[in-house]
């Protein structure tokens, strides 16, 4: 079939469906699913973080979006955007027999905010508890399109287990073409931002857009309730909430950390400077905010310069570290032992979030998992209060960091990309720790 008569042939499906009250296409969708629950061995899913990987993604998102639209041919045959560069943002590809045939990115909060802002309000989604990623960057090859989800459904599947359990997500927003939304909506429950679409959206060529959300701690019941009874290839709850997809390799980490940086220096050179003008694009704001990341000598020798005047690490610029962390700890007060997640640590000092304030110069022995199988012990002393309406974070300066913390800093202020953190033999860390306490 040639491709304006399948585009046909789509259209007029569409307007036939169209018609149907919204309860019944949404059915019509669920009944359409196909999910294998045991797919080829010849697909594999994971995150990419080589030249070569990198390379095939921003080519099939290249084609994909010039084909439909979204954007003006390239002349790298590359679609790189800045939100690429960040070490909050991760790409992650689907393999057949070695060939990159699907792509997807995951762009989690850092300093650049997300794509979408820029039409959409996420007042709503903000003002609940959970933290927020946009899914951006889809492609799928021209050859797997027609193919009932073979390739989409272990990308999502892929992306849901990732956010879930490695991303520190409750919350996923989307802006996508308004031919697509129902598709959303009907068999992954997203709902809306808002009623009407946005017209002109930049980030996709001025395309019509439609933003909408899914909170992931409400989808294992929406999934469970909309595929009720349903025989295993149509069941997105089982496929999505209970089922282990074998093809997929989600990454390996020694600490608690919630993202996965890849690019080095050399990887943001050849991307975003020599394959591309992405670098030479951005404003000062942003560039400043680049070197606030990526603030060593190596990065820093490829990244434009500052202007005069807005130098890295001055008073204007906050220091942003690559990692985040997401520790379970408990505080032991003199009245109770308190509860905490920390977020951020440092050889002096850490942040934490929790349900209870605590008076600033309470002091306690705090506990911290920093991952898996890895504890330490230190004494700390809250020194900054900040309350919000999800709780309370407090600022803690820490007294003689144990050998545990101090090996956890030291990874995480050296460590260039994820595969930098990588777990290693439980004995051989252990027999680390006993020589350096």
């Amino acid at each position: 079939m040639s491709t304006s008569l399948r585009k046909n042939l789509h259209a007029g499906v569409r307007s036939a469906m169209g018609m149907l009250p919204e309860t019944t296409r949404h059915a019509i969708f669920r009944r359409m699913v196909d999910c294998d629950p045991a797919p080829d061995s010849r697909l594999q899913l994971r995150i990419v973080d080589s030249r070569q990987d990198l390379e095939a993604c921003f080519r099939l998102l290249h084609d994909a979006y010039v084909a439909s639209g979204f954007m003006k041919p390239h002349p790298s045959g590359l679609r790189v955007t800045p939100y690429h560069a960040l070490p909050t943002t991760t790409t992650i590809a689907a393999f057949w027999d070695g060939e990159v045939v699907g792509t997807l990115s995951m762009i989690r909060e850092g300093v650049f905010g997300f794509p979408l802002q820029s039409v959409f309000d996420l007042t709503a989604v903000r003002a609940q508890p959970g933290r927020i990623a946009e899914i951006s960057a889809l492609a799928v090859h021209p050859k797997f399109r027609s193919t009932g989800g073979k390739i989409l459904f272990p990308m999502m599947k892929f992306m849901h287990d990732y956010c879930v359990h490695c991303f520190d997500t409750r919350h996923l927003v989307i802006a996508v073409n308004p031919a697509k939304i129902e598709l959303y909506e009907s068999l992954l429950f997203f709902r809306r931002l808002q009623a009407s679409e946005v017209d002109h959206y930049d980030f996709a060529n001025g395309a019509p857009a439609v933003g909408a959300t899914l909170d992931l701690h409400e989808a294992p019941t929406l999934l469970k309730d909309g595929y009720d009874g349903r025989a295993p290839r149509k069941d997105l709850y089982r496929y999505f909430i209970t089922s282990t997809l074998p093809n997929a390799k989600l990454p390996e980490r020694r600490y608690f950390t919630t993202n996965d940086p890849v690019m080095t220096p050399a990887l943001l050179d050849y991307f975003f400077t020599q394959r591309t003008d992405c670098f030479a694009q951005l404003d000062t704001r942003r560039l400043g905010l680049l070197h606030s990341i990526y603030d060593n000598p190596e990065y820093a020798a490829v990244l434009p310069p500052l202007p005069y005047g807005h130098q890295a690490g001055s008073a204007s610029l906050r220091r942003h570290p690559r990692y985040s962390l997401k520790c379970p700890a408990v505080l032991s007060l003199e009245d109770r032992p308190q509860a905490l997640e920390v977020v951020e640590l440092s050889q002096q000092g850490f942040q934490a979030h929790g349900a209870n304030d605590l008076p600033l110069g309470a002091r306690g022995w705090l506990k911290v998992q920093l991952g898996e199988g890895v504890e330490s012990a230190v004494l700390a002393e809250v020194v900054r209060r900040v309350p919000t309406a999800v709780g309370h974070y407090h600022g803690f300066r820490v007294e003689a960091p144990d050998p545990a913390w101090l090996r956890c800093v030291r990874l995480l202020e050296t460590g260039t990309t994820y595969a930098d953190l990588a777990p290693e033999a439980p004995a051989s860390a252990e027999r680390s720790d006993r020589r350096a306490a």
